[in-house]
């Protein structure tokens, strides 16, 4: 029964779930209260949600599918987990895909299956933020927490993002807007500056806003890393970058007084000409900063739990994606070792598809590919990949459904506290009983 109908003489039963987990986006909010009606196991509150999250949640909805399907057809976990099973331990050249939306429990045991099968495990990180990993890797990262950026931070950088509509709480939660210890008037201590190709919704937000040409990112990264050091820009910058050297000096003065900054990069920056470059500009240009002030970087993650898969996968093969486990020791190369480019070069035998639909985003080349071997799916949706899948799981929704740990985008650990309950299994139960099939078989064979 509907909590909205007016004519109705019953009241519904109603629970309330006291500070429940977003996971809709990289901000992971953990302050929102769910009140939901236990009769229709539907979510018809939640308090203090954004308009995503508030989407999020109340689209949420018990599906009427099997728990399986297998070639098409309605099958049992079971007997799907024993096909699985099956395709896995007969591949060749295995990838292990997405991660991205499900708790780190289950990420973990994904890498477990990929390591026994001797496959490739990636992570939606290398088709958004993968060139920050590799920067990472090669320049470092200046750190914090977005508490700190909170209690902290009296000058920010908003770079190739648009937090007013891809992060609507970051601004009100975490960053420009909230009071802090340090910042005690909030948004009134804080200056900010957006720098992107074109004028978002963000930018009415923004103090500064920095129109910059397209493709100029790590031009206008490194002249600002120049006037940290003191090393003489030409003005000629203007011509390529749409910046002037004027405007360039008054924003490094600004960022040279500032006692907290941050710098907060989203995909406009490392999905663009340069790439890996920009985004080791921006850390680069962080660790300079910090001659004059306190100064961090951060990247600006979309999914709910991809810092969760970039983090499991780090602690378990010293890599945060891409990595081929095939020959006994972890192996990581993008381009080589990625999703996209094993599926594009026809090189995959079979893919395990854990909480991503590739199908909708992936080039042509590599949708074509998956399409023709055989594929395990698991997905709370019937989502594009599902549909093509040799076999497709129906699972229950971390987060709504399912308790976990997930990742918050400054590498926070959070805890999750579903609303209800789910007939299907999680991601995590599921890829346990497929594990325990391959190990067994594996065992067998061994001992045979």
């Amino acid at each position: 029964m509907s909590i909205a109908d007016p004519e109705s003489k019953e009241t519904p039963e109603l629970n309330v779930i006291q500070d429940a987990t977003c996971t809709f986006c990289g901000c992971v909010c953990d302050d929102i209260d769910l009140t939901v009606d236990v009769a229709e196991s539907k979510i018809v509150e939640a308090k203090r949600a954004c308009v995503l999250g508030k989407a999020w949640f109340f689209n949420h909805h018990i599906e009427d599918r099997p728990e399986a399907l297998v070639d098409g057809e309605p099958a049992t976990y079971d007997v799907a987990i024993e096909r699985a099973a099956d395709i896995l331990s007969n591949a060749v050249m295995p990838v292990t895909y997405g991660l991205s939306d499900t708790t780190c429990e289950a990420q973990r045991v994904a890498v477990a299956i990929t390591d026994w099968i001797g496959g490739t495990v990636d992570t939606t990180t290398s088709v958004c933020h993968g060139p920050s990993g590799i920067a990472f890797q090669g320049v470092g990262e200046v750190t914090c927490s977005l508490g700190e950026i909170k209690n902290r931070a009296d000058y920010l950088i908003y770079w190739g993002g648009n937090p007013a509509e891809s992060h609507p709480r970051h601004f009100t939660k975490y960053s420009l807007m909230p009071k802090g210890d340090f910042v005690p008037r909030g948004r009134k201590d804080r200056t900010a500056v957006l720098v992107d190709v074109r004028k978002t919704k963000s930018a009415k937000a923004a103090d500064i806003f920095l129109q910059i040409k397209p493709r100029s990112d790590f031009e206008v990264a490194w002249a600002l890393r120049a006037l940290c050091r003191g090393v003489p820009v030409d003005p000629s910058i203007e011509q390529k970058t749409g910046i002037s050297l004027e405007q360039l000096t008054e924003i490094m003065d600004g960022m040279k007084r500032a006692r907290f900054g941050a710098i907060l990069f989203g995909m406009g920056l490392t999905m663009t000409r340069g790439k890996h470059l920009n985004s080791e500009a921006i850390l680069a240009l962080a660790r300079d900063m910090n001659q004059h002030s306190r100064w961090v970087a951060k990247p600006m993650r979309g999914h709910g739990n991809v810092t969760g898969a970039d983090n499991v996968v780090s602690w378990s093969t010293g890599y945060p994606f891409g990595v081929h486990l095939g020959r006994g020791y972890p192996r990581f190369n993008p381009g080589e070792f990625t999703t996209t480019d094993l599926l594009a070069r026809g090189e995959a035998d079979a893919a395990l598809i854990i909480a991503s639909d590739p199908m909708s985003n992936f080039c042509q080349a590599a949708r074509d590919h998956l399409a023709t071997i055989p594929s395990v799916v698991l997905d709370p949706k019937l989502s594009e990949t599902a549909k093509v899948a040799t076999v497709a799981f129906t699972t229950a929704t971390y987060g709504i459904n399912v308790p976990g740990t997930v990742y918050r985008m400054d590498d926070v650990p959070i805890p999750l506290r579903p609303a209800f309950e789910s007939p299907y299994k999680s991601d995590f139960e599921i890829l346990k009983a497929i594990e325990k099939r391959i190990r067994d078989r594996q065992l067998a064979a061994a001992a045979g």
